[in-house]
């Protein structure tokens, strides 16, 4: 309940830059559902014991017909036996799973695969799982003991692989997991052999995730740490206890899922934990002063530091990424030298194909609007004059005059259409007609300028393979005449039809979205676009006919002309301005979205916000089709905590009168701290702008009333918002805080269900 004191309750498939995809659906569904394997056949070799036993009974009892391999030998690969086989198939079957057994060492693959086609038809996973140990120092190991570790590690991995391969290439499905070492990423003494063929089965594995992508085979390597009978006297006996094969087991069928799309990964798990591997490069020193100069053993030493210093340091995922990166650190040391430039295009001549657009940097360019411009785009995004303080965005008179915050687009996407940033990619043809706006971000970082020349930097900071298509994601950098940054955006563009070229799935480089909550929206307005709403917004730069001409949209599949799609991102961001930020543009600081599906001029928007904290969430959807064109979008605002009151107005506030009082009654209520224990801030309007802020601290000592923000650095629990004279009427009873609520006069963040233990301190009637 809120406020009980008062009385109330709560309860372009075709051209350019600017549509609708959503490269990646929402899997908040699937995520809950649990991980079944039914129809899927596994082979796991080495799966008598130990690791391999746990990888069998897990995807036997998730529904999986399993290919139990093992040899049945010691851990030195001695010896051979039926049995550790028939037991875990037995163990499978009297669970009620499907399990046949095989014998055969790994060495003997094309065996262990025809025993899956014989007994079941098909192979969908495989778990290279089959291991042995003969461990000796360095100067000790024999020949023997050197090519035997092979033999069952690298060389049977690759035996098993490459029977099972191209079964999975014909049936366009396929997951692989190769089994490596923490001995092979960091070495081990006494494990030479051991290491080495981990390390190799590294190598084996992102090689067959590379070969394997574009027909759906995924493959990872893992590091398992666990208490089997090979890591017995190796681990310590409260480890060996405590890391049992169970735990391992997940990660192993969570990579073998047809809902994983990773590939090309090195995971390691221990006792129930799970992490990644990455490589890490740094930036180092270019030591040629020149294209055709030497480099001297002395020049390398003293660059060593530089050279081995981590900081700023990248993290390139493929052969492709590490040419491309390097590519652009020649580039940019030559920068630095201030001598003769070596060429993008001719460092990376290697890369073909999407990943040459890694890194691919356009020159700053100019941008120049004024006052006319502001109020184009203003208009463009359905300002109107109807609306409350529209002046300050349509009348360059106005005291108030600004730009709206999403204004910094134009000069974005002014600099990266007008310096080609597609003709500047060496080894990738980008087909235009093909080309689709996936995501948009834009944060500012100070107000943006009236009028003014700006420079913005352009650079492809990642390209992602999505299957059906590539996507391309840049940022750009926009400054002031001072240099000083004004907005950074990030654009996320489908090529359709250009996936499938071997590159990463995920990027660690987008701006992420997040779904709204799983709640009624805080607020909803609705907005109609006007019938020439894009014909006014092509003005802002963007003239792609398919907004416009009826022929060309009809080309591209469309009944008439569509909507761009930075306007109706402009218009939400609007009506968020409006309702969380007073119409104030100083306080939007950043908006994340991603675009789903495509709006007709004259049909109206629906925008549901969800405020938590300093961050609102949005959904945008289209009123006629009930189809959502916005998804996964936010803005950050300003935090109202930190914004300062007036301090020189001498306008006399009514609320003051509230706040006295309540500091009486706190007085003369004892223990009503110790009962509450949540501090509550409220900021206080007058017309519109912050006039004072009050803090009631119930959470220290016997509590406390006084003009401020919270003391010593607290954080409020539950911060409220108002005009001056609604709070007067709220506490006089003459206004309904259900209807304030709902009506956007009292404005609420933080844990609400909190204000129903203000009811003493707050009810109706206080002195005014």
């Amino acid at each position: 309940m809120l406020f009980p004191w008062a009385g109330g309750g709560v309860g372009d498939a075709v051209v350019a830059v600017h549509h609708h995809l959503c490269a990646d659906d929402s899997e908040a569904g699937r995520m809950t559902a649990p991980l079944r394997f039914d129809g899927r056949v596994a082979i796991v070799t080495g799966a008598g014991g130990g690791l391999g036993r746990a990888y069998a009974l897990m995807f036997g009892s998730r529904g999986a017909k399993v290919v139990v391999n093992d040899l049945g030998g010691d851990t030195k690969g001695q010896g051979k036996s039926s049995s550790a086989a028939d037991k875990v198939v037995e163990e499978i079957r009297s669970a009620g799973g499907t399990a046949v057994a095989n014998y055969d060492s790994v060495e003997d693959g094309a065996n262990i695969v025809k025993t899956a086609l014989d007994n079941f038809g098909r192979v969908d996973i495989l778990v290279n799982n089959a291991g042995i140990l003969r461990d000796r120092s360095f100067a000790r190991i024999s020949d023997t003991d050197w090519d035997l570790v092979h033999r069952v590690h690298l060389r049977g991995a690759f035996m098993v692989t490459r029977a099972a391969f191209p079964i999975m290439k014909q049936q366009k499905y396929g997951r692989i997991i190769m089994t490596a070492s923490t001995s092979g990423v960091y070495g081990n003494f006494g494990q030479a052999n051991y290491s080495a063929a981990k390390l190799g089965l590294l190598g084996l594995s992102n090689t067959v995730a590379i070969e394997g992508y574009k027909y759906n085979i995924r493959c990872n390597a893992i590091t398992p740490v666990s208490g089997t009978r090979m890591t017995e006297g190796i681990l310590p006996p409260e480890m060996y206890e405590e890391f049992k094969p169970e735990l391992v087991a997940p990660l192993v069928l969570w990579l073998c899922h047809e809902d994983c799309e990773d590939s090309g990964g090195l995971f390691k798990a221990a006792g129930g934990w799970f992490g990644k591997f990455r490589w890490e490069l740094t930036e180092g020193v270019l030591c040629q002063k020149s294209p055709k100069a030497s480099v001297s053993p002395e020049e390398v030493r003293d660059n060593w530091e530089q050279i081995i210093d981590f900081k700023g340091a990248h993290h390139p995922a493929s052969t492709l990424e590490d040419s491309a990166l390097l590519a652009r650190i020649f580039q940019r040391n030559s920068e630095k030298q201030n001598v003769k430039s070596y060429s993008t295009a001719a460092a990376s001549h290697s890369v073909t194909g999407p990943l040459s657009a890694l890194g691919v940097k356009l020159k700053p360019s100019s941008f120049t609007y004024g006052a006319k411009d502001v109020i184009l785009y203003a208009l463009g995004v359905g300002v109107s004059t109807k609306d409350e303080n529209s002046l300050q965005y349509l009348y360059e008179n106005s005291e108030d005059f600004m730009p709206l915050p999403t204004f910094g687009i134009v000069p974005s996407q002014a600099s990266a259409m007008g310096g080609d940033l597609f003709s500047n990619i060496p080894g990738w043809s980008v087909d235009l007609t093909k080309l689709l706006h996936g995501e948009m971000y834009i944060e500012i970082f100070k107000p943006l300028p009236t009028s003014a020349t700006v420079n913005t930097e352009v650079e492809v900071v990642d390209v992602l393979d999505k299957g059906s298509g590539a996507v391309l994601i840049y940022d750009t950098l926009t400054k002031d005449e001072k240099g000083e940054p004004i907005c950074r955006a990030q654009w996320s563009l489908f090529i359709v039809g250009d996936g499938n070229f071997g590159g990463p799935r995920k990027s660690s480089k987008a701006v992420p979205l997040y779904d709204a909550p799983q709640r009624k929206p805080d607020a909803t307005e609705e907005v109609k676009t006007g019938i020439d709403q894009a014909a006014l917004y092509r003005l802002n730069g963007d003239r792609n006919p398919l907004h416009i001409d009826p022929s060309f949209a009809a080309m591209g599949g469309f009944s008439q002309p569509i909507l761009h799609g930075l306007c109706f991102y402009g218009i939400t961001a609007r009506i968020i301005m409006k309702n969380f930020c007073g119409n104030d543009a100083r306080l939007f600081k950043a908006m994340k979205t991603r675009f789903v599906k495509p709006v007709i001029p004259g049909q109206t928007l629906v925008v549901d916000m969800w405020k938590e904290g300093s961050r609102v969430f949005f959904t945008t959807t289209v009123k006629e089709t009930n189809q959502v064109c916005l998804s996964g979008g936010y803005v950050d605002i300003v935090d109202e905590d930190r914004q300062s009151p007036s301090t020189s107005s001498p306008v006399q506030l009514l609320s003051t009168a509230v706040f006295r009082e309540m500091s009486e009654r706190l007085a003369s209520t004892p223990g009503t701290a110790e009962k509450v224990n949540a501090i509550f801030l409220w900021n206080i309007n007058k017309n519109k702008t912050k006039a004072a802020q009050w803090t009631l601290d119930l959470k220290n000592g016997q509590g406390s009333v006084y003009e401020g923000t919270p003391k010593n650095g607290e954080r409020p629990n539950v911060t409220l918002t108002l005009e001056d004279d609604d709070m007067a009427a709220l506490m006089t009873g003459k206004l309904n805080a259900q209807k304030a609520f709902l009506s956007g006069k009292l404005k609420v963040s933080g844990n609400v269900m909190l204000t129903q233990k203000l009811q003493t301190l707050l009810k109706p009637q206080a002195k005014m």
